[in-house]
């Protein structure tokens, strides 16, 4: 019974995926299903982060630092934060320690590189969904 509680669960938990490139935004999709869960949104830019936040309640937003247009992942996590906690997964190529600097003032639950397997983005969301 614990377990068809847990599917149920998967089932009702919404995930942003902010991601630029295509490719990568359905490799995520696909992981994010492989692992139970099927209330996926997907933008590409910053602004559809901040916008689709305010709109509606996510449970996890995995974050590319790099968007399409001039506001990054860790600018539109600020901002959205001033309104609503949402758990953050970062998710970059580019291993800047001033990124991580930046992203650390806002908290994070999981901060990857690129590329991101699914074992290692299973483990950061089963922990974070278990706490």
């Amino acid at each position: 019974m614990r377990e068809f509680k847990s599917v149920i669960m998967k089932f009702k938990r919404r995930i942003l995926i902010a991601e630029d490139e295509l490719v990568l935004q359905l490799m995520l999709k696909h992981m994010l299903q492989k692992m139970g869960f099927s209330n996926i949104v997907a933008v590409s830019k910053g602004v559809e982060v901040i916008d689709v936040c305010t709109k509606a309640d996510f449970d996890l937003i995995l974050m590319d630092i790099i968007l399409l247009d001039d506001i990054d992942g860790i600018e539109a996590y600020r901002r959205i934060s001033e309104e609503k906690q949402i758990p953050v997964i970062y998710i970059t190529c580019n291993e800047d320690p001033g990124n991580k600097e930046r992203a650390e003032k806002f908290g994070y639950v999981g901060y990857l590189t690129k590329p991101v397997t699914y074992s290692h983005l299973k483990r950061i969301i089963e922990s974070h969904f278990k706490s």
